[in-house]
């Protein structure tokens, strides 16, 4: 099979414009450095949605950390400025290519259930309760796993300890970082759930008001938890004083008494909190157009959901078609494999998931030839058998696609060596469960609401049911892209379910269609998951192409935005290429460690 280069970008000359402030002094050495979303140089990479994250990155590898080092270094930094989406109070996967080995490795660390919890957690008298009520609750709060990950990385590949890794985003959150539009609006988003925690609303709605943008926000309770944590290790978060903190919030979670929410408690222990594991796995792997497409697997549904469609797309050139017929193999594929999502992926531990077989190529091909040029399918899609390929057909039951928070944040990073990491973290909903430990500083999640509630149908078997220890299924998908062992590129996204489609959508927007990375990751995105709709960001709702697909039979809704995506690539000249948003969440942040020079 042809092997295809990585790809020389025509926006390079952009880039040379941009990378001048590409690289960044930390946070401690200047005021937040400019957003750039493209930056191209020696030295490493580091791409995530802030620039205060992303500089903390960048101020590890120029002292000598390598590409681990400056992803807990950014993602602790992340829990700081952008703690509605992620922090130490939630979870994620981290995946790790290891360029002495040229082997990829994951960790998954997703958050789990507390031992009690069984397959009518939330449920009432056998009717699932309101989604807001399981949102806005201790019931949906998981154990953490993001400190467990950061020792689990640091353990096996890390070369700097926690507690130094930790003091960027510690000053970070003591000194302060100036509120941006995107932080504010998501406040105000979360406003009315905010202001019924007293330990909430005091942090994030001071004196009962939005923060201002262009103001300083400080957070000198996470400052004191990172340095705990820096002193004592992430072990602390699990055992003890932290420990006892977030089990009192989730049992008796501090809603001020004034107010009218139905907060559920949750059913949390110490005995939760003390046997939490990481779990290292080796990831999902697809072959693409000759490159090596690696990805998360279950309890992640990213990489065998982005692998299906990829093998359900490779029988076809999508480099030749015309703008319309790929946008409609895109969807299709993607409606197809999240119907198989639905039916087989859950939680290894705890559900039979045959990950092998949904990542064949005769299984795929068995759901491609479901596929026709001139008619959109119907959706919800009855799954097929990944066991027992039926070609053409469909063998189970449909179900509707089960509903999945949408906020995260994810981040990529390179080092001089060549190791690379791409690292999606989350709390789930944007701010979590909107409950702050007190006097610790960081929301906890609402990760359980990512299980299903009840069935996704009658009578149809749901491998995503709660259990006990269990991990929900996500949708995240870290992926790194390899070419005869050595890294071409890595992309994720956050997103929710609509992770799938946006990584999904820019490695083919970038391998097939010839996008730069920068601009793959810029493109108007379209996305369906085995609904009857599929969501429209306005680049395409408002385009002549949307009136193509609907002559397909295709149906829309519009989503003014989907995902938030970071990627790092190396490019022939041995120079890394980091690339983040343009636009979307006010966009990301695009930085390497030397701009110019040689290697």
């Amino acid at each position: 099979m042809h092997r295809r280069a990585a790809r020389t970008l025509p926006l390079l000359a952009v880039a040379a414009a941009l990378v001048s402030t590409g690289a960044a002094a930390p946070p401690s050495a200047q005021a937040t450095p400019p957003k750039v979303p493209v930056a191209a140089g020696y030295g490493g990479a580091v791409a995530s949605v802030d620039a205060d994250a992303s500089a903390a990155g960048i101020a590890v590898l120029r002292s000598g950390g390598n590409a681990v080092d400056a992803a807990v270094a950014t993602a602790a930094a992340l829990g700081v400025t952008e703690p509605y989406s992620a922090g130490i109070g939630g979870g994620g996967y981290f995946v790790y290519y290891d360029a002495a080995s040229r082997r990829v490795q994951t960790i998954d660390g997703r958050e789990t259930a507390p031992a009690t919890a069984t397959a009518t957690l939330f449920q009432e008298n056998g009717v699932p309760i309101p989604f807001a009520e399981g949102q806005t609750s201790g019931r949906g709060v998981g154990v953490p796993g993001t400190p467990a990950t950061w020792k689990s990385a640091l353990d096996a590949w890390g070369s700097r300890p926690l507690g130094r890794l930790l003091e960027p985003a510690g000053k970070l959150a003591r000194d302060g970082f100036t509120v941006d539009p995107t932080f504010r609006a998501q406040t105000e988003a979360n406003q009315n759930r905010f202001k019924d925690f007293p330990d909430t609303r005091k942090l994030f709605l001071p004196n009962g008001a939005l923060p201002v943008v262009g103001s300083t926000f400080k957070n000198p309770d996470l400052a004191a938890t990172y340095a705990e944590l820096g002193r004592k290790g992430t072990g602390a978060l699990y055992k003890g004083p932290i420990a006892d903190d977030i089990v009192q919030a989730v049992r008796k979670p501090p809603v001020d008494p004034a107010a009218t929410r139905n907060v559920r408690p949750g059913d949390l222990t110490a005995g939760d909190l003390r046997a939490y594991a990481t779990k290292r796995q080796a990831p999902t792997r697809v072959g693409y157009r000759g490159l090596d497409v690696y990805s998360m697997a279950p309890s992640s549904s990213g990489g065998t959901t982005v692998g299906e469609a990829l093998n359900i797309l490779e029988g076809t050139d999508l480099s030749k078609l015309s703008e319309a017929q790929y946008l409609h193999r895109f969807i299709e594929a993607s409606r197809i494999s999240f119907a198989d999502r639905g039916r087989w992926v859950g939680d290894p531990a705890a559900e039979d998931v045959p990950t092998r077989e949904l990542l064949s190529q005769r299984f795929a091909d068995s759901r491609a030839c479901l596929i026709r040029p001139d008619r959109a399918l119907t959706s919800p899609l009855a799954p097929g058998d990944p066991r027992s390929p039926v070609p053409c057909a469909t063998t189970g039951q449909a179900a509707p696609t089960t509903y999945e928070g949408e906020n995260t944040t994810h981040l990529t990073v390179a080092d001089r060596w060549g190791n690379v990491v791409s690292y999606t973290l989350t709390i789930e909903s944007t701010g979590g469960s909107a409950i702050t430990v007190p006097g610790r500083g960081f929301l906890l999640n609402n990760e359980l609401t990512d299980f299903s509630f009840a069935p996704a149908a009658p009578g149809v078997p749901d491998p995503n049911l709660p259990g006990p220890g269990k991990r929900p299924r996500s949708s995240m998908s870290p992926t790194i892209v390899l070419d005869d062992g050595r890294p071409v590129l890595a992309v994720g996204s956050p997103g929710g379910a609509t992770i799938i489609t946006t990584v999904l959508q820019t490695l083919t927007g970038h391998l097939d269609r010839g996008l730069p990375l920068v601009d793959a990751i810029a493109a108007p995105r379209a996305s369906q998951r085995n609904q009857t709709t599929t969501e429209l960001e306005p680049g395409l709702w408002n385009s002549p192409l949307r009136a193509e697909l609907e002559a397909l039979g295709q149906g829309f809704r519009q989503n003014p935005e989907i995902g938030a995506a970071t990627g790092v690539q190396r490019l022939p000249d041995g120079r890394w290429l980091a690339a983040a948003e343009t636009s979307r969440r006010g966009g990301g942040s695009a930085m390497v460690v030397r701009p110019h020079g040689k290697p």
